[in-house]
């Protein structure tokens, strides 16, 4: 399981032509809540004209909707879906409300403001990865463990936990392929002289840049 999606829930507002753009996100794990987070935007801004949304839901991005809602169509909906797809998020829904100010955008007009307002929220919210990691508990001897740092600094992990008793317990977290691949650089970095064990697993987000 590996996903990217955005780091929050956030509301991100623009004016475009006088006309006032509120661009909501939120991360989602279904459909329906997707649906009714929708209801909920469209009840706090009846007074709005329109609020048009996109969405991508399942960690394969099995399910993909969109909405013109009143505006013509093409130009809202598809487009706010496009920057998602673009930027392969999944489960979360965007919604943007658009309050008209009175001066009239056009067909393409209308997709840049769309699909702009949602590019512009992604690149202030931030992407993070959702992805399952595997745990290693490896056993070692105080003197062994001073220079347990080293070999964390030169393969990017960090500690998870440690338990200190006789000898040092410390559970780290890698990515499930490269499980393998750490338990044999663990054996060259000791000389074989250490011991290691599966710790489960966990699900991690790490931030990207985006």
């Amino acid at each position: 399981m590996a996903y990217k999606t955005i780091t929050q829930d956030k509301i991100i507002e623009e004016t475009i032509k006088k006309s006032r753009f509120l661009c909501h996100m939120k991360r989602v794990s279904s459909e329906q809540e997707a649906r009714d987070y929708i209801a909920q935007i469209k009840k706090e801004h009846h007074k709005a004209n329109h609020s048009c949304s996109a969405m991508i839901i399942g960690d394969k991005s099995e399910i993909k909707r969109s909405s013109d809602d009143g505006e013509p169509s093409g130009t809202a909906g598809i487009p706010m879906l496009t920057v998602l797809e673009k930027q392969e998020l999944t489960n979360l829904v965007a919604v943007v409300t658009r309050y008209f100010g009175g001066i009239k955008l056009g067909t393409g007009g209308l997709i840049r403001a769309y699909s702009g307002c949602v590019a512009h929220a992604i690149a202030d919210i931030g992407i993070v990865e959702v992805k399952r990691q595997d745990g290693i508990q490896v056993e070692l001897t105080y003197s062994q463990y001073q220079s347990f740092p080293n070999f964390l600094t030169s393969q990017r992990l960090q500690e998870a936990e440690t338990e200190f008793s006789d000898r040092v317990l410390s559970t780290i977290f890698v990515d499930p392929e490269k499980s393998t691949a750490c338990i044999e650089d663990l054996n060259e970095f000791y000389n074989g002289k250490v011991t290691t064990k599966k710790a489960g697993n966990q699900i991690v987000e790490v931030p990207m840049n985006n």
